[in-house]
């Protein structure tokens, strides 16, 4: 099933645009806030443009949107001050990207705000050099035009596909997957054959389509999640499919839901090993790898929930209108599902801890 398509029909939110409980997603980027700057810093400096182009790929449309963009600014302007000992500071062209049902007019309508928040940080009306643009569309091909872009940041975007791998159906139509939403402990080894060879279809077309729009010697940071060994089934990022997945067939087994649905669900997913990752990039052959970091997302803890609940809330925000609009479920049904779901995690985390792991990918276009 075509991803875009699908969050046409449905209505809802993109699989980035999850900006109600985006908090999981700032605390990634959070993590790595240094590295990122510590790029773009790297990057103007060799350069000193006297325009700089910049991309959000999976911008989403909440808070977080805007924050990345001042603080790149901010990365900036302390450059021209620090290091080139200027204060003159470039034009920014920023451009942000995600899906065309991501609700653009939200960022639209946040942007007085943050001119004046941003005017009123650098000492006066100099963020009238930032200008702001939407680019609807799929990063999986080509966005921008040749050459204008120098800087690209994408957090939490590249683990989605652009569509349910193919190959999961056999010529009858019929998934080969069967209970399952995603590659599991019961999946034929061909489950996990097709959803490898979507990766490496989506990620060399998404790293070709970069490699034309960016200037030689742009920096790109990919914030994505992983999985640490060649293992695709482990107690990281594939074990909170694999409880949502119980999740599901417990209300299977209550006749909320049909079984033939879950047959035919799958997640539009994959959470690729370091290996494959830099794999696809030497074989794609348009960047040099300049940093490739692992880390986990330390957990928190809060009174108010507990840290089943606040998963829970995340992945109801990603999923919520792909599974409507497959199961076909109302709000009481999902209710019970995400409250069945966040039990499970709390339950497997007294029994065991899961590390759900993130990269941190620099590239340099050659």
């Amino acid at each position: 099933m075509d991803v875009e398509k699908l969050f046409h029909m449905t209505g809802g939110t993109g699989p980035t645009s999850y900006a109600r409980n985006s908090f999981l997603q700032k605390r990634a980027s959070d993590t790595v806030k240094n590295i990122t700057l510590e790029a773009l810093q790297q990057l103007y400096v060799e350069m000193i443009p006297k325009s700089i182009g910049i991309a959000d790929l999976g911008c989403s449309s909440g808070p977080n949107t805007l924050s990345i963009i001042k603080d790149i600014v901010h990365t900036v302007d302390k450059s021209c001050r620090e290091i080139l000992h200027t204060n003159q500071a470039p034009e920014f062209h920023v451009y942000l990207n995600d899906l065309p049902t991501n609700d653009f007019n939200a960022v639209f309508k946040a942007l007085p705000d943050f001119h004046r928040e941003l005017s009123k940080e650098r000492g006066g009306p100099r963020s009238a050099s930032v200008y702001v643009a939407g680019y609807p569309g799929s990063f999986y091909g080509r966005i921008f035009p040749d050459n204008s872009l120098h800087f690209i940041y994408s957090s939490n975007s590249l683990h989605w596909l652009s569509k349910v791998p193919p190959d999961l159906c056999n010529e009858k139509g019929e998934s080969i997957n069967k209970g399952n939403i995603y590659i599991s402990e019961s999946s034929p080894p061909a489950v996990s054959c097709a959803y490898f060879k979507q990766f490496q279809e989506d990620f060399s077309l998404f790293l070709r389509s970069r490699s034309e729009e960016l200037v030689l010697g742009g920096r790109m940071v990919l914030i994505f999640l992983g999985r640490l060994g060649p293992d695709h089934v482990d107690r990281g990022n594939s074990f909170f499919w694999e409880l949502l997945s119980r999740s599901i067939a417990f209300l299977v087994s209550q006749g909320e839901i049909e079984k033939e649905k879950l047959d035919s669900y799958q997640a539009h997913f994959y959470a690729p090993s370091k290996e494959e990752i830099e794999e696809e990039v030497r074989r794609e052959g348009s960047f040099k790898v300049e940093q490739l970091e692992m880390f986990q997302i330390e957990r928190e803890d809060n009174n108010d929930e507990s840290y089943g609940s606040a998963v829970a809330r995340t992945v109801r925000a990603i999923q919520e209108s792909t599974i409507i609009h497959h199961f076909g479920c109302g709000d009481g049904v999902l209710d019970t599902l995400f409250d069945n779901y966040g039990l499970m995690v709390d339950e497997e985390m007294a029994k065991e801890e899961i590390k759900p792991l993130t990269f941190l990918l620099v590239l340099r276009k050659l």
